[in-house]
């Protein structure tokens, strides 16, 4: 189950309980809330194991994107090797290599920033979605403990 989702309910299950008698506190299933909680610590590290997934996905992105790079150059200086016996030849295996190696580079650059980017999108989401809980649970705990309440004028 999605973390906002036990957030939501943790805060509907707050936000609905029933008030005490002529305070601001309310009363609340007590199982409830350790249920909702046991779910989130389930949830949050599965959503953390996705977050590490990505991260070795964009590691082996990266790893076959300077493979294939490498491929390339290799490539690029067998060729190189065996047109240097005419000079016209050889000028022109140099270019060769050289967009060869360029759009290497680029495509590696590409590749690199485009996993980071998603990694990073990743990220973001689940740290926005621990705030989101750790701020649920704790408007929840000060509703327990209620304080939330307004203060008394003497």
């Amino acid at each position: 189950m999605d973390v906002l989702v036990l957030i939501d309910k943790l805060d509907d299950l707050v936000h609905n309980a029933k008030p005490v008698p002529l305070t601001d506190q309310v009363r609340v299933d007590k199982e409830e809330i350790y249920d909702l909680l046991d779910q989130m610590r389930a949830t949050i590290p599965e959503e953390i194991k996705q977050a590490r997934w990505i991260v070795k996905e964009r590691q082996e992105m990266l790893a076959e994107a300077k493979r294939e790079a490498e491929r390339i150059l290799r490539e690029a200086r067998e060729r190189q090797e065996r047109l240097i016996s005419e000079e016209e030849v050889t000028k022109q295996a140099e270019r060769g290599a050289e967009d060869i190696i360029e759009d290497a580079r680029a495509r590696e650059r590409e590749i690199r920033l485009g996993a980071e980017d998603y990694a990073d999108e990743i990220l973001n989401t689940l740290e926005v979605n621990l705030s989101k809980f750790i701020a649920a649970v704790q408007r929840g705990r000060e509703r327990l403990q209620g304080k939330d309440e307004p203060a008394e004028v003497g």
